[in-house]
């Protein structure tokens, strides 16, 4: 099988990596290290449209280079609604979109069906590497089959964090020496992160601390107790702690804890796109193994990400130190840990 190499100076690849937004993140440094080895490729991204906000300011434009082509996929709002004729033109037309180029590489890597079949559905060149997951990693969703829509699958490591298992994924199918940690993952434009406007949010007062509670899972979740005592904490220091949500029920968690915590804030809700501004006014970020933790981890931001019911492995923080993991699976931290990885990176501030 044919691969690209370093003389394949513009090759059409297309990474395909639909969801979650932790996810979706935590695959962007491929992007850094394709464009670094192949500056001349086209580079484009299937996502659900969700997420098309995390990948804008990847786009490429003034003479930056990163994603060519950015192509939301509405999966999830076409399966509740399979009956309509809108939601089939809606497919036809995103199929079209992603026909519009020939790829010679693909790059699926959450070993997902749905990703797989993206792969299926796009036309490729007559020796197209469309590379994905051979095998499962530990506490991770993997479906077997989508290796029948790969001719290059990539062992990887049981244990392997989200950014490594990318990487992994892509130098197989591009033929190159596998990335080390060293080799320290990118995640969005140095000038993006610092041009980020603050946000003009009513109710939040300078300095604030955000505290992301919430997450799919309740295994996941530090108790409400803690987030109550974590909070008099930081308010007696002088910090607005803001509480945010993203469903009713956690907006009820959200109240519950903030009559606890004196001038405690539970804001409106907010989008994906305004949680970038939002998290760059923060002075720091404390939060549960979710994706808007994970965003304030990327984007550089002092974060303390607390892990209680999943592995530090998979997804914990390792490219900066303004970020503090603490807890591990079956092992959530105590209120002293978290405050202390807290006060540590206020200090740093």
């Amino acid at each position: 099988m044919s691969k690209v190499s370093a003389n394949s100076k513009n090759p059409k690849i297309l990474l395909v990596k639909l969801s979650s937004l932790g996810d979706v993140l935590h695959n962007l440094p491929i992007v850094w290290d394709l464009r670094a080895r192949l500056p001349d490729a086209q580079i484009d991204w299937v996502v659900e449209e969700g997420y098309v906000h995390l990948l804008t300011p990847l786009l490429s434009r003034d003479g930056f280079k990163g994603i060519d082509r950015i192509i939301p996929f509405g999966l999830r709002r076409w399966k509740k609604n399979l009956l309509k004729l809108s939601t089939w033109r809606e497919f036809f037309a995103f199929r079209k979109l992603l026909q519009a180029t020939t790829y010679d590489v693909l790059i699926e890597t959450q070993g997902l069906l749905k990703s797989a079949i993206v792969c299926f559905l796009a036309k490729k060149s007559f020796n197209a590497v469309v590379a994905g997951l051979a095998n499962a990693t530990e506490f991770s969703g993997y479906e077997p089959l989508a290796r029948w829509f790969y001719n290059q699958s990539v062992q990887v490591p049981k244990q392997c964090h989200a950014v490594d298992r990318s990487r992994w994924v892509m130098c197989s199918a591009a033929d190159w020496p596998l990335l080390e940690r060293s080799d320290s993952p990118q995640f969005y434009p140095l000038a993006f992160t610092q041009g980020i406007p603050k946000t003009a949010v009513v109710g939040l007062q300078q300095p604030y601390v955000l505290c992301f509670h919430s997450t799919a899972r309740a295994a996941k979740r530090w108790s409400e107790a803690n987030w109550v005592a974590l909070g008099k904490e930081l308010a007696a220091r002088g910090y607005q702690v803001i509480l945010p949500w993203g469903s009713p029920a956690e907006k009820l968690v959200s109240q519950s804890i903030a009559k606890e915590i004196p001038n405690a804030f539970v804001p409106s809700a907010f989008s994906i796109q305004e949680a970038f501004s939002v998290i760059a006014g923060a002075a720091l970020t404390v939060g549960v193994d979710t994706g808007l933790t994970h965003l304030a981890a990327v984007l550089g931001k002092p974060t303390v990400e607390i892990y209680c019911d999943s592995p530090r492995w998979k997804t914990e923080g390792y490219w900066s130190n303004q970020i503090c993991n603490v807890g591990d699976i079956q092992n959530p931290p105590s209120i002293q840990e978290v405050l202390d990885a807290s006060l540590k990176l206020l200090k740093q501030a």
